[in-house]
């Protein structure tokens, strides 16, 4: 009996040994997996460091790039597209004009009623409308048929006391969010579709000339007064409440900005200098590239993997298009080298652009003391059931790297305007003040890339920043586009009967 006691006791204590190594063994690779990961972590946050230094020589690579595209056409990663709106709104316009915003699967009409600078926007009314699939791969005629309907439509509902005086023509701004060779204020070709439609009739056509025809064939009496891209129209709305704007920018799904230049530092310009001596450049600065810009290898896969490899470099890094698939690509490394989320790598964590960005604002934003909502992100996106809060704080982590690079590379791409105009320091006994339009749902809902944007501006013009503001401008596609309508108008100086 004695024996079985004392076999069953070693027994017992190998057991345990058995299970105190396994314990042992099981941290030891856990604490290897969680090095590995911090490892992931700080290579990507040393790799995406933006020192104020480096956001400089950003900002500097930016200006001698808009030299570049300025001086020729093809003379610069920045095409620098003169947009031929050089008069911007004032305050002092009066009367009723339309807007057509054209972007994406639905079009917006809009009414507004101008009252001049005492009453500024006296009415304004909108419509949505969605387009038939079909319609997207039909003809240029049956697509712009259906607008001009659609706007038609609209007109027709216009209240009795808005009525314009015989012989009057309505005017309409057009806000065209596809890429466009502009010619004149009111007239560009179509260089490509994009977002889903492919009409290829239009492809090489003037898109007011299409627009117009389809106007005429529905009795509608309109005219295109500007044809805008939803930038220049931001901009517009903002100098039309703020006469110190001098540039907008959009940061949103994309980016891109467009500023006041001075007509004669245009060199590629060949037309008669315009009266104002200004001319609106669109800089399609989504574009822009620069040794200087932090890359790392996430951004390098992303970008070889997307629809056009090579282009759009400082989108891909700073737009709302792109960080929460940053984010997804490091999450996955960690998931396959460190088994940061278990011994499998979550299927859902290989879907690129599963994971959007304002998941990415929501985990980022969370204050709670378990990062609750960091918690149920993973759970209801990527079918992440259990996390730890450990892995939630790094999780957190990294979507404070990429947002605060791509804001701050947002700021440097603002300093590098302010520097081609000049504005980029004080000059004694100048009082001039410098706003920036901003729009764009990162810029609006990302508050963290919001703050950390205007603290980095901040913190790269010094003292100058007294005399530079931020201020956001809603719906420039929109009423922007009404009010360069305006500002061009064919009726300007015509008193209001």
């Amino acid at each position: 009996m004695g024996k079985v006691a004392v076999t069953a006791a070693v027994v017992c204590a190998a057991a345990v040994c058995a299970a105190a190594a396994l314990v042992v063994r099981h941290r030891m690779k856990s604490s290897g997996r969680w090095a590995k990961a911090l490892a992931i972590l700080k290579d990507l946050e040393e790799k995406c460091a933006t020192p104020t230094a480096k956001l400089r020589q950003v900002a500097d690579a930016m200006t001698v790039e808009m030299h570049a595209g300025l001086a020729s056409e093809g003379g610069s990663k920045l095409k620098m597209l003169i947009s031929y709106v050089d008069n911007l709104p004032c305050g002092d316009e009066k009367g009723l004009f339309y807007a057509l915003d054209l972007g994406g699967t639905n079009f917006r009409v809009m009414r507004v009623l101008l009252g001049g600078r005492e009453s500024r926007v006296v009415k304004q009314e909108v419509e949505e409308v969605s387009i038939p699939p079909h319609l997207m791969v039909g003809t240029s005629n049956a697509l712009f048929d259906f607008i001009a309907g659609a706007l038609a439509n609209f007109v027709a509902t216009e209240d009795e006391d808005l009525r314009l005086p015989p012989g009057r023509q309505r005017e309409l701004g057009f806000t065209f969010s596809f890429p466009v060779r502009q010619l004149s204020i009111a007239s560009g070709t179509l260089i490509k579709w994009t977002k889903g439609f492919l009409i290829e009739d239009a492809v090489g056509e003037d898109v007011v000339g299409e627009l117009t025809k389809a106007m005429e064939r529905v009795g509608l009496d309109m005219r295109v007064s500007a044809l805008v891209n939803d930038t220049v129209g931001t901009l517009a709305g903002g100098r039309y409440t703020n006469p110190d704007v001098i540039a907008a920018v959009i940061l949103g799904t994309g980016t891109n900005a467009a500023y006041v230049e001075r007509a004669n530092a245009i060199p590629k310009w060949h037309g008669l200098l315009p009266k104002s001596g200004e001319m609106v450049i669109n800089m399609e600065w989504g574009n822009f590239r620069s040794s200087h810009i932090p890359l790392t290898e996430y951004d390098q896969s992303l970008d070889a993997e997307s629809l056009n490899p090579g282009e759009q470099i400082f989108e891909k890094i700073i737009s709302g298009m792109y960080l929460g698939e940053i984010v997804r690509r490091v999450l996955c490394r960690m998931a396959e080298e460190a088994a940061f989320f278990g011994d499998t790598v979550p299927p859902k964590l290989k879907i690129p652009f599963i994971l959007r960005t304002p998941d990415m604002s929501a985990m980022h934003h969370d204050t709670s003391s378990d990062l609750k909502v960091v918690g149920s992100k993973l759970k209801d996106i990527l079918e992440i059931p259990n996390s730890s809060l450990n892995v939630r704080k790094i999780v957190v982590k990294l979507c404070d790297i990429v947002a605060t690079r791509g804001a701050r590379l947002s700021a440097a791409g603002i300093l590098g305007i302010l520097k081609k105009l000049g504005r980029d320091t004080l000059k004694d006994g100048e009082q001039q003040k410098s706003s920036i339009a901003l729009d764009g749902g990162l810029f609006e809902h990302y508050t963290k890339f919001r703050n950390s944007m205007e603290s980095s501006l901040k913190e790269l013009l010094g003292d100058a920043y007294e005399s530079v503001s931020v201020m956001q401008s809603n719906d420039g596609s929109g009423i922007g586009a009404a009010l360069l309508a305006a500002s061009h108008s064919q009726n300007l100086g015509v008193e209001e009967s």
